[in-house]
């Protein structure tokens, strides 16, 4: 059975921005050493650095090539 009229009280939230907010205290990452990785992560990130390597030199030449600073002038 429905109550008719019924609202429940809502407090909101508290919102604090970061720079606003007490300093916590940071973890120290000096004595964790590397991260084991598999064969397959390794392959993958290695592809993904090629693939970022590759598309940045094709924006680079695109830049370029819209600046007209590919072109000989006759």
């Amino acid at each position: 059975m429905a109550t008719i009229g019924f609202t429940p009280e809502i407090n909101g939230f508290r919102v604090v921005h970061p720079l606003d907010d007490v300093a916590e205290q940071k973890c120290s990452s000096s004595g964790l050493g590397r991260i084991r990785m598999t064969r397959a992560v390794r392959i993958s990130l290695g592809v993904l650095r090629a693939y970022l390597i590759v598309m940045t030199l094709m924006l680079g030449y695109h830049v370029l090539d819209l600046a007209s600073a590919l072109h000989k002038i006759r």
